[in-house]
């Protein structure tokens, strides 16, 4: 189980529910553990030569993480001020839908994440259900499987912090590449290659064909289509048997293409990352090993989908 990799004191855990109610979650039950919360972060913090910044992962569909999730932000900017914050937020997709209340606590909750991250990637069920029934072939797919698709985006992030490469990245570098005005921060995520055991096989999966992929509509993590707006800038993290060529090559073939677009106002870069050491799986999981993946988080306009999405339920 999961709850062996933490320390029995890091892992909190309150009496009640917040009941899908964001007041609750950030106001009633929130100030209750907050303190407590920030008092064991303070405890790791100590423990670091060189903070870096933080990682908060939230749902915003029900009350503690919209409420609890926002507070926590707010109280991390109070308290350690300039240290850099990446949100990854799962956010209610436009069918499946598990409280009536969702937007209310979406909208609240926004405006933290707008105010207090520095990075927020978006995430949504439903567009990783649909990853896991497509590529996959899983007909029903459980919240493991959601949790360990993402999980491979969360650690193509961090995998030049931990491991040897020849393009390093730094937390701090997605902020520089990705954000050109502050509030402008709300990133699209898609990984590539998603292939079951069965299939990979069968494929040779090359860079230009895994950057390809990740920029199809169908490969990305939240509920919107990149072909209705402009990319602002993109982030390409490759990892495992990759050679800075090969890079350079998919990603001159992307700029031809007339599919994707680029913002004329500042400057479209792409920003790549090269790590050596290839994507791990979990044994006798859905996700077959293979020798080379790519990851990219991009800021595109068409992220705003997701936002009117949220209003007009609202």
């Amino acid at each position: 189980t999961y709850r062996q990799l933490y320390h029995p004191e890091q892992i909190i855990s309150g009496k009640e529910d917040a009941a899908n109610n964001y007041a609750r979650g950030h106001y009633t039950i929130g100030k209750e553990v907050v303190d407590l919360v920030l008092d064991r972060v303070r405890k790791l913090a100590d423990a670091c030569t060189g903070l870096q910044g933080f990682m908060v992962f939230n749902a915003v569909g029900g009350g503690t993480g919209s409420g609890l999730g926002s507070l926590l932000l707010e109280r991390l900017s109070v308290d350690y001020g300039r240290k850099s914050k990446l949100g990854f937020t799962i956010y209610p997709s436009p069918l499946v839908s598990s409280a009536v209340v969702e937007p209310y606590n979406s909208v609240l909750s926004t405006h933290s994440l707008l105010e207090h991250t520095d990075v927020a990637v978006m995430l949504d069920n439903e567009a990783i259900y649909d990853i896991c029934r497509r590529s996959l072939d899983i007909e029903r797919p459980s919240y493991t499987n959601l949790n360990r698709l993402i999980a491979q985006v969360i650690s193509s992030l961090t995998t030049s912090l931990r491991f040897d490469g020849s393009l390093n990245v730094d937390i701090t570098e997605f902020q520089t590449n990705l954000v050109p005005y502050p509030r402008i921060h709300f990133m699209l995520s898609s990984y590539a290659p998603v292939i079951s055991a069965e299939k990979a096989y069968h494929e040779q999966l090359s860079v230009a064909e895994i950057t390809n992929s990740a920029f199809e509509p169908t490969s990305m993590m939240a509920k919107c289509d990149p072909r209705h707006g402009k990319y602002m800038a993109t982030c390409l993290m490759y990892r495992g048997d990759v050679v800075p060529k090969d890079v350079n090559a998919a990603v001159a073939t992307i700029k031809t293409k007339r599919t994707i677009q680029f913002v004329d106002w500042c400057p479209t870069g792409f920003k790549c990352g090269i790590n050596y050491q290839p994507p791990s799986v979990v044994p006798g999981g859905d996700l077959a090993r293979v020798q080379r993946a790519v990851c990219m988080i991009s800021n595109t306009s068409a992220i705003a989908e997701v936002f009117s999405r949220i209003d007009h339920k609202f």
